[in-house]
């Protein structure tokens, strides 16, 4: 590809790209005449354990990155995850601990390579704690002389709390620093991020040119919605599709979005020829194409995104369950601990013990509303719930909801 043309694959689906588009172009023809690759900067705090479809988004588009020869600069915010980032927060976040955090960084490094090329020549994994836990009083104020307090105000989320009279912390302020001080320390030609993310990348930019460093290109992708179709993919909020297995959740989760979400998700989250995507989105707007035709394309393509030739197998799997009312075949089995009496098992605690809810609680509202089942069958009892577990009788199948499953022996 000549360099206008890596720019434009690069710039597709894009929400804000900064400087300019002949700036991109311009450093790629300047990498090419050198040999050394652009330095393409994500940062990631590790807040949660797992990898969604909302993070894959900005990680797919640094693969893009890595499959024209430039080199993915991940960095890992062990330090910065435990200051908080008050992107979008009304409020300051409650802070994660050193112990938490470094449990989900180890939890979430290993996924990386679902997406990510993980050649050392194209990919750099750096924890921030590495540079940042070293400062010392005289560097933080140093890094502090980059910004001022009213360009710290001009921050919607910061100008809203202030405006409401409630709290900002020093800490927070220091969030966006911090970050643009990770841009010096990897020496980043263009930084990764969300739409959220803009006021951080920017500030890298001023950050580097403090240090006297070229400053970086930013590059904000849109966030995608989670599957309520209405708010931004999150952990927090229960709205998130996980990029690792079990691939039945993530093809059940996709069918479960509703069709306003659908031109989103082909655009980020379907790994689509663009052709197809634009095809496909034409055939919907025009009534060509019916929704949840096109729904059961986008699961496909989804799941095969990250274990190609799954998505068939899951669509059928889902119509067994789903359209035919069957019981699935890979369902875990649980079986009962030894010294469990025979016959008659508290239900509710049964339901608890095998990982179907959270708590016996939760059992006994459940059943209360019907959303479990035996043996396909609702179960809804009001006062006694046992259940009849003879031995040497065939294994009992117990659901909850939708999608949970035990095969209990």
């Amino acid at each position: 590809m000549t360099p206008e043309q890596q720019a434009d694959y690069l710039l597709r689906d894009v929400d804000t790209f900064l400087p300019t588009t002949e700036e991109l172009v311009d450093r790629i023809r300047d990498s090419k005449k050198t040999g050394r690759p652009l330095r393409v900067k994500l940062g990631l705090d590790p807040t949660a354990n797992v990898i969604t479809l909302g993070w894959a988004v900005v990680l797919w588009k640094l693969r893009e990155f890595q499959d024209l020869g430039h080199k993915a600069v991940l960095i890992l915010g062990t330090f910065t995850a435990q200051v908080g980032d008050p992107s979008g927060q009304s409020e300051t976040r409650k802070r994660l601990t050193a112990s938490q955090v470094e449990s989900f960084a180890a939890a979430v490094k290993r996924n990386f390579g679902e997406i990510l090329l993980t050649q050392a020549d194209v990919l750099e994994i750096r924890p921030n704690s590495d540079w940042l836990a070293s400062l010392d009083m005289r560097e933080v104020l140093e890094l502090t002389a980059s910004t001022t307090l009213a360009q710290m105000l001009e921050r919607d989320d910061f100008a809203k709390r202030f405006a409401d009279r409630r709290p900002i912390s020093m800490m927070e302020f220091m969030y966006p620093l911090l970050q643009g001080y990770d841009s010096v320390a990897v020496e980043a030609d263009v930084e990764l991020g969300g739409t959220d993310q803009l006021f951080n990348l920017m500030m890298g930019r001023q950050v580097q040119q403090r240090y006297d460093q070229a400053a970086q290109m930013v590059l904000t992708m849109p966030l995608l919605v989670g599957t309520d179709g209405k708010k931004k993919m999150s952990q927090s909020l229960g709205n998130y599709v996980n990029i690792s297995p079990p691939y039945s959740e993530m093809f059940g989760k996709t069918m479960s979005i509703p069709d306003s979400a659908m031109p989103q998700w082909y655009r980020l989250a379907s790994g689509l020829p663009i052709e197809e995507i634009n095809a496909a989105l034409a055939a919907l707007a025009d009534g060509s194409l019916h929704p949840g035709h096109a729904k059961r394309r986008l699961a496909r393509a989804v799941v095969d995104r990250y274990m190609p030739g799954q998505g068939e197998i899951e669509e059928r799997a889902f119509d067994r369950q789903f359209v035919l009312r069957e019981i699935p075949d890979d369902i875990p089995t649980y079986r009962l601990p030894p010294g469990e009496p025979e016959g008659e098992v508290y239900l509710p605690g049964l339901l608890a013990d095998a990982g179907l809810v959270a708590s016996r609680s939760e059992g006994r509202r459940m059943l209360a509303q019907g959303a479990v089942r035996i043996n396909g069958n609702q179960e809804k009892r009001e006062s006694v719930w046992r259940l009849d577990l003879l031995p040497g009788a065939d294994p009992t199948v117990i659901s909850v909801g939708k999608r949970r499953f035990v095969r209990v022996r």
